[in-house]
């Protein structure tokens, strides 16, 4: 896993928390839904090495703190999907997805403060970036949340939002937005999608590795069309299980089922429009920094309506086609928008991770990056999933100067 995500040379492994970099275009081979791919976004891999034990930050990770006004509650499910052959591993017995559960908690909620990760998968996304040193292993390990344990929920129903994370990336990676999202009342799903991240920690002492990279670097990267086909069985499966008649989690009655979006990273956030298309539950998506990898169907997602947040090179006529393209056929609200001084990772978890590693994570701080992000994708949600009008949405906003509006 280290050799074949240090070696990567396309955005699908970059994701996999590689070393951020700047980006540039570069040729795909065609995929199974469309006559060309989009062609996806390399990076290079910097010749710096991760900064030394003594030029690292002391003492332990912590996470940003949410911005809403409810206390978060977490939940962890196992579920595995056993009408399905896992196209990773088809010996498998059936399609195993890890899910976490943020969502806004009773104001009298109390509770054990969720981990962030997995000692193993603390392990293995270290390893991912040449880091070894137990002491930083054991920092991410003991990491906690903003989130209390099983708590009850607050009154009512709330939305709910999907997450997929980038290629490569565990949910926890998107945790800082679920939380977030999560303390403005919104139930959000976190999905780790089998054999597609670094480390999944399973019941059984088991740990799910990233078949699918090596599966993709053989491919010739040929193989999008299959991660995004799949993530999007993957979050149907989900949806049955969290709003169909014998829910998975104990507290399901708090999700309204008539108020459904889904954001993803990279991959994650192609994933978000293949989904929306095979599945009309859910009213709104968001792809960050991901490029798309399926083409529209005739009506443009039904006029639902979708967010592109990305780097400066995702910008109109940029090195990603494929955004061009599918804006050019959505139907409904659309909004195009990025973030000057973002890298292609900065829209997860990792430039607080990277930070903290001491390792570069983009020329926008870590605290604006979370904050940019946050900002928007809850505005995007509020405005069309509640009918809560957004000027955020509007234009230009001088308390948020790195983001650019784009109306092709």
């Amino acid at each position: 896993m280290n050799t074949l995500i240090r070696a990567a040379a396309t955005a699908l492994l970059a994701c996999a928390v590689a070393l951020p970099a700047a980006t540039t275009a570069t040729a795909a081979a065609p995929t199974s839904a469309s006559a060309s791919a989009p062609p996806p976004v390399a990076v290079s891999v910097p010749r710096s090495t991760p900064a030394s034990v003594a030029d690292r930050p002391a003492g332990a990770l912590r996470m940003p703190a949410p911005t809403g006004p409810y206390r978060v509650g977490s939940s962890v499910l196992h579920l595995v999907d056993r009408s399905r052959t896992d196209p990773w591993v088809p010996e498998a017995d059936g399609r195993e997805l890890m899910v976490t559960l943020h969502y806004p908690a009773a104001r009298s909620a109390h509770g054990r403060p969720a981990a962030y990760a997995t000692r193993e998968e603390a392990r293995l996304l270290l390893e991912a970036v040449s880091v070894d040193d137990p002491a930083l292993i054991r920092q991410v390990a003991k990491a906690r949340t903003h989130g209390a344990v099983d708590v009850r929920p607050a009154p009512g129903r709330h939305p709910l939002v999907v997450l997929s994370p980038g290629f490569g990336m565990g949910r926890y990676t998107l945790t800082g937005l679920a939380v977030d999202l999560a303390s403005r009342g919104y139930v959000v799903a976190s999905l780790d999608h089998a054999y597609e991240a670094s480390g999944t920690s399973v019941p059984g002492g088991r740990t799910l590795t990233c078949v699918a990279c090596t599966v993709m670097e053989e491919s010739g990267w040929s193989k999008g069309a299959v991660v995004t086909g799949t993530r999007a069985a993957d979050t149907r499966f989900v949806l049955d299980r969290l709003t169909g008649p014998r829910p998975a989690w104990t507290y399901a009655s708090s999700i309204d089922r008539k108020r459904i979006g889904m954001a993803g990273h990279s991959i994650g956030g192609a994933s978000a429009g293949t989904a929306m298309a095979s599945d009309r539950r859910i009213d709104a998506g968001v792809n960050m920094d991901g490029t798309f990898w399926d083409e529209l169907p005739a009506d443009g997602l039904g006029g639902r309506p979708f967010l592109f947040l990305g780097t400066d090179s995702h910008g109109p006529g940029g090195g990603d086609a494929s955004w061009d393209k599918t804006w050019a056929g959505l139907r409904g609200a659309k909004h195009w928008l990025t973030v000057t001084g973002a890298d292609h990772l900065g829209f997860s978890d990792a430039p607080v991770l990277l930070g903290h590693l001491g390792l570069p994570h983009g020329d926008l701080p870590a605290e604006r990056a979370v904050s940019v992000t946050r900002a928007y994708v809850a505005a995007f949600f509020d405005e069309h999933l509640r009918g809560e009008d957004q000027p955020l949405l509007d234009g230009p906003d001088p308390a948020h100067p790195e983001v650019r509006f784009h109306r092709p």
